[in-house]
This record gives C-alpha cells, sequence and structure tokens, in this order.
C-alpha cells in the first residue's frame, strides 16, 4: 500500500467531519525492557492488561471494523488479557461537533463495546470525549451534557476521576483535560484541577506503601515522543504544547518523589509508543487504535494496542502489537 503522511492535530481537526482513507500497515511486535532490575527469580505476573486507547471511532469508514478488530485480536491472544484499559479519545471527535453528530458518535462506540468486549473494562476521559469546548454556543453551554457530561453518561462513569484495587496494585483513572483559556491554540491543555489533584494526594496516602500503583490518564504526564509531534524546534528552543503533554508535570514529580510505590504511568494521546523512565517511575505512552486517525501510520506507528504485564514485585513490561 502506499506511504499515506500523517496529519497533524491541527490538520486532523479541520478533517474530523470528513471521511477518511485508510492504509494497511505492518510493524514487527516490540517488547518493552522490565521494569525492574533482574533479580535472578522468575517473576509472578498479577494481571496483563490490554490497553486499547484513541479509538476515534466514528459511524461511517473502516473505523467501526477497525475497532472491532483490535477488540477480537487482543481477546484472541493465546495468553490473553485479564481486563481492558481504553484512556478515551473514544469518539472521532466532540470537541467541535453538534450534540447529534456527538451522539451518533457515541451510539456506535457503545454498540461495538457491547457486541464485541468480552472482559472487564476501564474508562478514562480523553480531550476529544470532551463535548462543546471547541466551539462553544450559548444553547451548548446551557446543556447540562456540556463538557465532560456527554462522555460521563456515555461512559457510565459516575466521576471523572476515581481508583481502585485490582490483583495487588492500585490503580488511579485521572481526567487530565483542562479547559485552556479563550483564544489558545486547543480548547484544551494536560492538568489536573485543584480539586482533583487534593483527592490524588489524599488518595495515594491512603494506599499501604508495600502496595504499587498504576495511573492512568489521557494525556501523557511525561513523555519524550511529543518533541516529535510538529516543528516543535522552529522557534529555536524546543517548545511542546501544554495541550500534548501536562504542564503540571512537575507537581506530580514532587509527588511521586514522597511515594516511591508509584510505579507505572500509562496514557494515550500521542498515537505513539514510548517507554520512559524518570526518578523510578516507569511511564508508557501507548500507540493508538485507530494510527493515523484511520489513515495508516502516524510518525511511523501504525495502527495498534499494548498489552501490559504487571507482575506482584511491582514491575511491569509492555508489548506493542499492531493488530492489521
Amino acid at each position: 500500500m502506499p506511504n499515506i503522511p500523517p496529519i497533524s492535530r491541527k490538520q486532523f481537526l479541520k478533517v474530523a467531519g470528513l471521511s477518511f482513507l485508510s492504509a494497511a500497515s505492518a510493524c514487527t511486535v516490540s517488547q518493552s525492557p522490565s521494569t525492574a532490575p533482574p533479580t535472578g527469580k522468575p517473576k509472578k505476573r498479577a494481571l496483563r492488561i490490554a490497553h486499547l486507547t484513541d479509538f476515534h471511532v466514528m459511524p461511517m469508514g473502516d473505523a467501526p471494523n477497525g475497532m472491532r478488530n483490535a477488540i477480537r485480536h487482543a481477546q484472541a491472544q493465546a495468553d490473553p488479557p485479564d481486563i481492558f484499559l481504553n484512556t478515551g479519545d473514544c469518539i472521532m471527535d466532540s470537541l467541535e461537533t453538534t450534540k447529534e453528530i456527538t451522539e451518533k458518535q457515541w451510539e456506535t462506540f457503545n454498540k461495538i463495546i457491547k457486541e464485541e468486549c468480552e472482559l472487564p473494562i476501564v474508562h478514562c476521559i480523553g480531550n476529544h470525549d470532551v463535548w462543546g469546548w471547541g466551539a462553544p454556543t450559548p444553547d451548548k453551554q446551557s446543556d447540562p451534557l456540556y463538557g465532560k457530561g456527554m462522555a460521563l453518561k456515555q461512559l457510565d462513569l459516575p466521576e471523572r476521576y476515581y481508583s481502585f484495587d485490582r490483583a495487588g496494585w492500585h490503580f488511579i483513572v485521572l481526567d487530565s483535560n483542562f479547559q485552556a483559556e479563550a483564544g489558545s491554540q486547543y480548547p484544551y491543555i494536560g492538568k489536573l484541577d485543584d480539586a482533583q489533584f487534593a483527592w490524588l494526594e489524599k488518595d495515594i496516602q491512603a494506599v499501604d506503601t508495600e502496595m504499587p500503583i498504576c495511573i492512568a490518564s489521557h494525556i501523557p504526564i511525561l513523555c519524550a515522543c511529543e518533541f516529535f509531534d510538529g516543528d516543535n524546534e522552529a522557534s529555536g528552543d524546543w517548545v511542546v504544547p501544554a495541550a500534548w503533554m501536562h504542564i503540571d508535570a512537575r507537581r506530580f514529580r514532587q509527588l511521586f518523589l514522597q511515594h516511591p510505590n508509584i510505579r507505572l504511568c500509562l496514557s494515550g494521546h500521542s498515537h505513539q509508543h514510548e517507554t520512559l523512565q524518570y526518578c523510578g517511575v516507569w511511564y508508557f505512552t501507548n500507540g493508538a487504535v485507530c494510527g493515523n486517525w484511520w489513515r495508516g501510520e502516524y510518525l511511523d506507528f501504525p495502527p495498534a494496542y499494548v498489552l501490559v504485564d504487571l507482575y506482584e514485585d511491582g514491575s511491569a513490561d509492555s508489548t506493542f502489537i499492531p493488530y492489521g
């Protein structure tokens, strides 16, 4: 198949309502190194997660079948996952679309989940799941579903952020979408509101210090791949927009240093795959189910999902799996 050039995030917002092309792409499976030093003893796995993020599904084109194929592929693994983790951007876009179009996208997403998903699934809100921020109008802003209300309803989430325990790990799911100032290049940035950050501190403090913690967010708290997501060096300095990576990462750094049982952060958003370790915490920024918004590869990363293995000793590793 011909190589289809990637579209930028800015271009994506312009074409989100148009039909999309698709391209098949092949890539070798890559596995990240273990997040713990070798001890000579075999590790015991606690949980296998299929991390499927950035579906960007819509009723038309290749998106519905692509989403179905990704779920089926993950569930058909010889060593299957125990649970699905969806870190957001479930639908193509609701930042700039009408309520009717947004609801049709959600109808497609939920229909596929109901028909195909055989495993428990954990949901996180992505920036494109937020309705109306990109084109606010008085009728939208007065609607109780404006902003994150629509996503909470469609994903059946009682709260924007929450935590739970499973298989000896503590999981924290964050809402990393913060409404940007008027006139900003993007209608959102990666940041926690003060109430959520206070909740996060309290939640972590209540966890036994021997229990490893995994934090999930849509927008990466920390990553390196976003340096290449655009001409970010054009000014003569590296500039990564706050919409691409958490602008409050320094605040997280200080919190994480106080709690060494925080072992892993999982995110999507970048449509790229990366494993990064910093100050004792591993950051897995995992690839997109839709790849380049259903147009083949994005920056050499094809449509894919990632298997994340969590171990009883608090370590983790990941395997990038193109499913096409």
